[in-house]
């Protein structure tokens, strides 16, 4: 016969009850299924609310397009004091109060008197007229705003505003008749090295209150290049002396332009460089041999991390210095090629490697400055001179390893932004580094450290 054992504890009770992880399993599952069953009825009930608000905004939408340049025209003034009679409105019928009814009536009314004040589109022909476009720290940019009513009708009174950077130039604007113009002269001042955008110009028409404004843009944006202030330095300060297609080296080779010696003929010599009176006058085959020339490519390397100077002043002496000597080699001829710590700057001429220096910002990342001139090695390989130019904070091991990462053929020296520190001159084997106080002294430390 087989018995059933069923279990009991060690006092011989009654059986133990089942596990309380069984049954919040048991509840999980009931759970889930409940969740599954109500899903097709979830999805459903959301499509059904896409789908009437698709409608409801089709249907307003004709209603609300008229009033949708009003709506872009309230501004945060203008919203909250609809929304505050709104809950004035609803407090004061809800509490019994007449003082909210009449608070509500006055910011109402308030808000829409001030369409009377925006209504209306004026008609102009706005021109921006600048000196130049490109101006050096601490000039200033001139330039004029001509307003012409373009409008059959007399123009009213508005308000002309030319955002530069950050900042906004406002001009009032006298009622115009049919063909009128009305001319503005401004002037901006520069204090820092940047690139600020201009524009566009646009007129302004609110309310006293300043609860609704409207803006009308008539020109298209444009850029003002700020550059840094920069310094004359000799031709010698960034390389040597060139030759008629590039700089001599002291690789020999059969065919240049740079003449070096005569020697005598050896067999698969190219005879169009057979020197004939030598040949006559020594009774021997003589062959012309030429020094290699190679294109003058000056590289500079900019430190950009904030780190490695003293202060944003010393950083803005490192950018000086550097477009000085990229200035100066354009101006010698030579080929600039310019890095900074994390991009390349990018000008094919003087003026658009200025227009780079004007827009660099400060680094902060991590990246070492000796690891960044591994670029130059990879990137421009037959560089013949390659100036580091760094901060005071920088330190000498990281220069030390970025001269010695540049290519081997290159003649490399740094110049380090020092601000209160003397006119120095510090060689580290064949590696030369001057530190420059001021950009005055900037002529002179080059001449020194390319020496």
């Amino acid at each position: 016969m087989t018995s059933a054992i069923k279990s009991r504890d060690s006092s011989g009770g009654p059986p133990a009850a089942p596990p309380r992880r069984a049954k919040q399993r048991r509840f999980e599952l009931r759970l889930d299924g409940a969740t599954a069953a109500l899903r097709p009825g979830l999805g459903a009930a959301r499509r059904r609310l896409t789908d009437a608000g698709r409608r409801v905004r089709q249907l307003s939408g004709p209603v609300l397009a008229p009033l949708a340049p009003i709506m872009s025209a309230i501004t945060p003034l203008g919203r909250w004091a609809l929304g505050t009679s709104l809950v004035a409105v609803i407090a004061g019928l809800w509490l019994g109060w007449a003082e909210l009814l009449g608070l509500a009536l006055v910011l109402s009314t308030a808000v829409l008197a001030g369409v009377g004040f925006i209504f209306g589109r004026p008609s102009y022909q706005v021109t921006v007229n600048l000196a130049s476009l490109r101006v050096v720290v601490g000039e200033h940019a001139v330039g004029d705003i001509v307003v012409r009513s373009a409008s059959d009708r007399s123009v009213a009174p508005s308000v002309i505003e030319l955002p530069v950077g950050r900042a906004i130039a406002s001009f009032p604007v006298p009622r115009l008749a049919p063909g009128q113009e009305h001319e503005e002269l401004f002037t901006i001042p520069t204090q820092r090295r940047a690139v600020l955008p201009l524009g566009p110009v646009r007129s302004v028409r609110q309310d006293p209150l300043e609860l609704l404004r409207r803006e009308v843009a008539w020109t298209e944006p444009g850029v003002i290049y700020v550059h840094p202030r920069t310094a004359r330095l000799d031709n010698a300060s960034t390389g040597l002396i060139r030759d008629l297609e590039g700089l001599a080296t002291k690789d020999l080779s059969n065919d240049d332009v740079s003449f070096h010696a005569l020697r005598e003929y050896v067999p698969g010599d190219d005879l169009r460089n057979v020197h004939w009176r030598s040949t006559a006058r020594t009774s021997k085959l003589m062959i012309r041999q030429f020094e290699e020339t190679r294109r003058s490519q000056f590289v500079i390397l900019l430190d950009t991390r904030l780190a490695d100077y003293g202060n944003a002043d010393e950083f803005e002496l490192g950018i000086s210095i550097a477009a000085s000597l990229s200035r100066s080699a354009h101006a010698d001829g030579k080929d600039v090629t310019v890095y900074s710590t994390d991009a390349k700057l990018l000008g094919p001429t003087p003026a658009g490697l200025l227009d780079s220096y004007a827009g660099i910002e400060p680094n902060l990342g991590r990246e070492p400055y000796g690891d960044r001139a591994r670029i130059i090695a990879a990137d421009a390989p037959a560089a013949s001179v390659v100036a580091l130019v760094a901060g005071s904070a920088t330190p000498l091991e990281q220069l030390r390893l970025a001269a010695v990462r540049v290519p081997p053929t290159a003649r490399c020296f740094g110049i380090r932004a020092a601000i209160g520190e003397e006119l120095a001159l510090k060689r580290v084997r064949d590696f030369a580094l001057v530190s420059v106080p001021s950009l005055d002294e900037l002529a002179l430390a080059a001449r020194v450290v390319t020496a």
